[in-house]
């Protein structure tokens, strides 16, 4: 199989199912810029033109009815936000008319299968306001379908459903993931929301990650086992529908549950998984759920700061090494683990 990068992955599947289906088009800020949103959109505008992938000046919420409107009518929107902390300018449109339409309307004739991928995480230094992943969120709302896709893989078969399917969906990216490489079948074949994967086999520990944190997670599995620690990473792909069953299957073997999410502990990600744990399998865990999240508070502008702010593989050893009653020490052999996932920051 072919490798590709993570954003090489998302830009062919917008041009495979562009060229299957006439009426998708591309519409976000800076789409027809030469750098093409890290390059996901370069390819379709140089293949379709303006008429398909369409620049959009600083309009998230008019931009979110516009394509809502075009979904109604028989269009296919995908929407690119080149940072998802925008989105919350969308958030009328898209939770009270495109995640409810179908409900409102009755059945398959009334909804409005609009995409919209939203770009996150941490950047330069760039503050309170650019650093967010906000993708609990947009998960909380009945009718929406999100996706935080791990790999260059899944990147393309969760779009490829995406633009094929008929429920309106959120695509959250983060962007130190688009560089990275993976195998990635040429087919536009999709995967279906609601199933997760395991990304690492283990017997000791369950890390239950999304996005990035998948990569901190094996990353911090690798250097476990030198402390005799087998850990099972479980990748969720998408956030609603959630995978509970693997999240249960993986955590009544092991008996011990990390969550790991970029984003904050309370009313997030991480609480949710505890939850479906607690509810389901609470006579499974021999140890409490640990979370590893942010810290309660907005994001730092000081490099050093964002450095200590956002959660890492360092963190991930650490909770695993306490759940398994071992003391994390200084982990000297974990300097490298510390700086985490070295993405383009």
């Amino acid at each position: 199989m072919r490798t590709l990068t993570y954003g090489q992955a998302i830009s062919e599947a917008t041009v495979q199912c562009m060229a299957a289906d006439d009426s998708i088009f591309v519409a976000g800020e800076g789409v027809d810029d030469i750098k093409g949103t890290f390059g996901t959109t370069k390819e379709a505008y140089a293949r379709f033109g303006a008429g398909r992938v369409i620049d959009v000046p600083n309009s998230e919420n008019a931009m979110a009815g516009f394509a809502i409107g075009a979904a109604a009518a028989g269009l296919r929107p995908l929407l690119v936000h080149t940072r998802a902390d925008f989105m919350f300018l969308a958030l009328d449109p898209l939770v009270n008319l495109a995640a409810k339409w179908r409900y409102m309307y009755g059945g398959d004739k009334g909804g409005v299968p609009v995409v919209t991928r939203g770009v996150v995480g941490r950047g330069w230094g760039q503050g309170a306001t650019h650093s967010q992943s906000p993708h609990a969120t947009f998960a909380h709302y009945a009718g929406l379908h999100v996706a935080a896709p791990a790999s260059p893989a899944d990147a393309k078969g969760l779009l490829v459903r995406a633009l094929t399917g008929e429920t309106p969906v959120v695509l959250v990216e983060n962007r130190n993931l688009y560089p990275l490489t993976g195998e990635v079948p040429e087919e536009a074949t999709p995967i279906d929301f609601g199933v997760g994967r395991i990304a690492r086999r283990g017997d000791d520990v369950t890390v239950v990650a999304t996005s990035l944190m998948v990569h901190e997670a094996e990353r911090a599995a690798e250097q476990l086992t030198g402390r005799g620690i087998s850990v099972e990473v479980v990748d969720v792909r998408t956030l609603r529908p959630l995978d509970d069953r693997i999240i249960c299957e993986s955590v009544a073997r092991t008996g011990r549950l990390v969550v790991a999410d970029t984003s904050w502990a309370r009313y997030g990600f991480s609480a949710e998984v505890a939850a479906v744990v607690a509810e389901h399998i609470p006579q499974a865990l021999t140890a409490p759920v640990r979370r590893l999240t942010l810290p309660d508070s907005p994001a730092p502008v000081s490099w050093p700061l964002e450095e200590a702010f956002h959660p890492g593989a360092a963190g991930v050893v650490e909770a695993c090494l306490r759940l398994c009653g071992q003391a994390p020490g200084d982990l000297p052999a974990l300097a490298d683990v510390a700086a985490g996932f070295q993405g383009p920051y």
